[in-house]
């Protein structure tokens, strides 16, 4: 026999905010030791702000240049919210401000569709 309950769906994987740097290193696009330490930070504190909402990656373009470019329209930096691979919203910068978690997380709970309400018999 099978239990009769039905479990609620959940969703399989967490959104994703893919943080989309610029190259380090040589070159014409390169960030100073100091920048990129702070910017490490501002997402290390953007992380905790979202708890386990939203998963915040890093992604540089000198080391994942084929994940930068598959979502660059407009350069780097940039970021973008992911679930599920579909893509819900981005924006040009990085993730900076005291306001960024929570309109990341309305921007998800937007996309986010609502249960429909159980029939009765």
């Amino acid at each position: 026999m099978f239990p009769t309950t039905i479990l609620p769906l959940l969703p399989i994987h967490p959104a994703m905010l893919l943080v989309l740097l610029p190259t380090v290193g040589p070159g014409t696009r390169q960030e100073t030791p100091l920048a990129r330490t702070a910017t490490n930070l501002l997402l290390q504190d953007l992380q905790i702000q979202l708890g386990t909402a939203i998963h915040v990656l890093k992604v540089d373009e000198g080391s994942h240049p084929a994940v930068v470019h598959a979502f660059d329209g407009r350069g780097v930096p940039a970021f973008v919210l992911l679930r599920d691979g579909a893509e819900l919203w981005r924006q040009q910068g990085l993730p900076e401000g005291q306001p960024m978690a929570a309109l990341l997380l309305q921007k998800l709970q937007e996309a986010t569709p609502t249960a429909a309400p159980a029939a009765e018999d």
